[in-house]
């Protein structure tokens, strides 16, 4: 397994599909997903520390995890099949490791909420990653920061406010 961070998420602009980007650690390869639009605001949400006045999904699910005496120590992407990728949630309770099935953007979410680590298989990076130097982020772009989570917000909302019912029967 290889350990990544999230790198960025963005709207792809071709597609007006929101996009996971996440990165090795100590390498210069990055996974990209597609996402959902929910699944990248909640995302965003995290990254920013923005928090609800009732607890978003991945929210309640940490403390579900918690409340039955369990930890998640690490989410795991770890295959793609037929253009959709798969990922593990690895919960250790009582001694005892559980394993569930999750999507990888709802894995991400939560691992930010709990501070879990993010790994990806060996093989599905080696078949999907890109080589992708920081400053190819959206074409020269300034790397992550601050600054440009603020702007992934911002985007996410104009992205939302524009999407109609019938853009997802396409």
């Amino acid at each position: 397994m290889v350990e990544v961070i999230l790198r960025a998420v963005r709207v792809d602009v071709g597609s007006s599909t929101p996009l996971l980007l996440l990165e090795e650690l100590g390498g210069d390869r990055v996974l990209p997903i597609f996402i959902g639009a929910p699944e990248a605001t909640a995302i965003a949400y995290a990254l920013q520390g923005i928090t609800t006045p009732r607890p978003m999904s991945h929210d309640l699910l940490g403390h579900v995890i918690t409340a039955l005496g369990g930890r998640l120590f690490a989410v795991e992407i770890t295959s793609l099949e037929d253009n959709t990728y798969f990922a593990n949630l690895r919960i250790l309770r009582d001694g005892a490791e559980i394993v569930v099935s999750s999507r990888p953007s709802d894995a991400v979410a939560l691992a930010l909420r709990v501070k879990a680590p993010i790994l990806v298989s060996d093989e599905l990076m080696a078949e999907q990653g890109r080589v992708m130097h920081l400053d190819d982020v959206d074409e020269g772009e300034e790397p992550e920061g601050e600054s440009s989570e603020a702007e992934l917000v911002a985007e996410l909302r104009e992205f939302l406010d524009t999407i109609r019912p019938e853009d997802f029967n396409q």
